[in-house]
């Protein structure tokens, strides 16, 4: 699985790091503490980035769900 970010290029380096952590499921507490920010930073710049419109799109090979009856080998 691939999480992509489209529209990252509005984004300023700060909401992309937040984005790309939040969107990964990290709580604001746990981003906080990763980046060396407080919570409220945290919540500041997702609100912010999310203004901007991004949108995140997840990329899941058709192979890995099985939808077509093919074993993983082939």
């Amino acid at each position: 699985m691939k999480i992509e970010i489209r529209g990252v290029e509005k984004l300023s380096f700060r909401e992309r790091q937040v984005v790309a952590l939040k969107e990964s499921g990290y709580s604001n507490d746990r981003v906080a503490k990763q980046l060396g920010l407080s919570a409220s930073t945290v919540a500041t710049l997702y609100g912010r980035a999310r203004s901007k419109g991004y949108e995140v799109v997840i990329v899941i090979p058709a192979a890995s769900l099985g939808l077509f009856g093919l074993d993983e080998e082939e």
